[in-house]
């Protein structure tokens, strides 16, 4: 595994970039997929983000200025990614952003890629009627277990916002299981 410093060294130079942009793929793949499978649910729509992910990432490494860690800037552009996707497929259908949740946590229960159990899907329910910014602070902190002092570099936002934001999201993840957990 190439340290970050010398991955972004390598990426920014034009003959050493291919190999670079392979080994940069290879080590934050499966990372981001499912920060973006977090956000988008489905797996075809993940992996259509992400591939959109990387290739922003890739058109726009020359102007990476390392004020911030090397993940922290990719995870940002495959929440923004995440989101804009969202946001687009809401406005084709011409249904607000949570119709689009909730449909993608619908299609979980028949979706070939999805392992879990009724207890996982009612969670993922859950997460899906968050707005959209709680989902996504939910979603990194919970389980890609970053701290807040990293949510606020990848989300430009403070730390007390973020703490805020990610506690009343357990509490409305947890009435809604609450209110849905008779109908296991």
């Amino acid at each position: 595994m190439v340290e970050e410093k010398e991955l972004v060294n390598a990426l920014q130079q034009e003959e050493a970039r291919e190999a670079a942009f392979r080994e940069l793929v290879s080590q934050y793949k499966e990372r981001l997929y499912w920060q973006i499978r977090r956000m988008v649910l489905d797996h075809d729509d993940a992996d259509d983000v992400l591939q959109n992910t990387f290739i922003k990432i890739y058109r726009n490494i020359g102007s990476f200025k390392g004020e911030s860690k090397l993940h922290t800037w990719m995870y940002r552009i495959a929440a923004n990614e995440s989101i804009t996707f969202l946001n687009k497929k809401a406005r084709q259908k011409n249904i607000s952003w949570e119709q689009v949740k909730d449909g993608a946590a619908k299609k979980l229960e028949s979706d070939v890629y999805f392992e879990g159990d009724k207890i996982q899907l009612l969670f993922q329910k859950a997460i899906a009627s968050l707005p959209e910014k709680q989902q996504l602070i939910f979603t990194m902190k919970y389980f890609d277990d970053h701290t807040y002092e990293e949510l606020s570099e990848i989300l430009e936002t403070s730390v007390g916002g973020l703490k805020s934001s990610y506690h009343i999201a357990v509490k409305k993840i947890t009435e809604f299981i609450k209110t849905h957990n008779e109908t296991l």
